[in-house]
C-alpha cells in the first residue's frame, strides 16, 4: 500500500473540514484495508489530527442474535458475514457520536470468539474525531432484486439456498438501513481486487495468521479448509458484483501481491 498512501493522505487533508469527517475504506476481505486505515490514522495523528477508526467487521450481531434470524428468516444467518448479520444502526450511532465531544465506545467484534467485544472492554475514544475511517468489506454495496430468483452460482447456495430465501433476505437487508450506513462517509474509496479467486487466496491468507496467534495463546479458534470455503461462499455474490461494478468516490485497483495502482475518479 505504500505507492498509494501519498495520495489517499493528500486527499484526505484537502477534504477534511469538519468534525466527524468520514472517509471510508472499501474492498474485499484481505485487501488490506485495516492495514491501509491503520496507516493513515497514524500519519494524521503525527500531524496533530485526532483520528477514530471503524470497521463494519465490528457491527457484526453475537451468535444469539444470528441464531434467532436462523431460526426466524433462514439457517445460514447463523454465520457472521454478509448483510443481516451487522447492527448498522450502532454503526450510525458511532458515527454520529464521533462529531460531538464526549467520550465515544468503539465496537470491536472478537472474531476468534466470533462474539463481540463487552462494552467494558472496548476502546473509548474522546471525542470528537477530526477524521473518522470506516471500513468495510461490502460498504456502497448496491442490492440487487434479482439476486433471489437468479442461479446459484456456489455450492452453498445450490444445496442451502436452493429457492432464494436466503438470497432475497440478504439483498432486503442492503436495501435497508445498510444504504444509510454506506452514505454516511464524506468520501469512499474502493480497492478492488483482480478476481475472486484473488479474494480466496488473501482470505486463506488471513486465516492462517489467525491460526498462528491462536497457537501463541490467544483464545478462540480459527477455520479449516472445508469451513473456510463455505464462509467465503457467503460473500461470493456482493464480491463479485462489487468487483465488476465498484462503488465509491474513488477506484483503486490492487494486483494480485496487493500493490496499488492509482487513485482513479469514478
Amino acid at each position: 500500500m505504500a505507492g498509494l498512501g501519498p495520495a489517499l493522505f493528500d486527499l484526505v487533508r484537502a477534504r477534511a473540514d469538519r468534525p466527524g469527517w468520514t472517509l471510508g475504506l472499501s474492498g474485499a476481505q484481505g485487501s488490506g484495508k485495516s492495514t491501509l486505515a491503520a496507516k493513515l490514522a497514524s500519519i494524521l495523528e503525527a500531524e496533530g489530527r485526532r483520528c477514530a477508526i471503524l470497521s463494519l467487521d465490528d457491527l457484526y450481531l453475537g451468535p444469539e442474535a444470528r441464531a434467532d434470524l436462523a431460526r426466524r428468516v433462514h439457517p445460514l444467518f447463523a454465520v457472521r458475514g454478509p448483510p443481516g448479520t451487522h447492527d448498522p444502526a450502532l454503526g450510525l450511532s458511532v458515527l454520529d457520536a464521533l462529531s460531538r465531544p464526549g467520550p465515544v465506545h468503539l465496537p470491536r467484534f472478537d472474531k476468534g470468539r466470533d462474539a463481540p467485544v463487552p462494552d467494558v472492554d472496548q476502546p473509548v475514544f474522546p471525542g470528537p474525531a477530526d477524521i473518522v475511517i470506516f471500513e468495510g468489506w461490502c460498504l456502497g454495496a448496491r442490492p440487487d432484486p434479482s439476486a433471489a430468483t437468479s442461479a446459484p452460482i456456489n455450492a452453498l447456495e445450490r444445496e442451502h439456498d436452493a429457492d432464494g430465501t436466503w438470497r432475497g433476505a440478504v439483498e432486503t437487508a442492503l436495501a435497508g438501513p445498510y444504504q444509510d450506513l454506506f452514505a454516511a462517509p464524506d468520501l469512499t474509496v474502493f480497492l478492488r481486487a483482480p478476481d475472486f479467486e484473488t479474494v480466496r487466496r488473501w482470505r486463506g491468507e488471513q486465516e492462517a495468521e489467525l491460526a498462528r496467534a491462536l497457537a501463541d495463546g490467544r483464545p478462540g479458534r480459527s477455520m479449516g479448509a472445508a469451513e473456510l470455503e463455505a464462509f467465503l461462499a457467503r460473500y461470493e455474490r456482493i464480491t463479485r458484483r462489487l468487483i465488476a461494478d465498484p462503488p465509491g468516490d474513488f477506484v483503486v485497483d490492487l494486483a494480485p501481491d496487493r500493490t496499488p495502482g492509482p487513485l482513479q475518479r469514478r
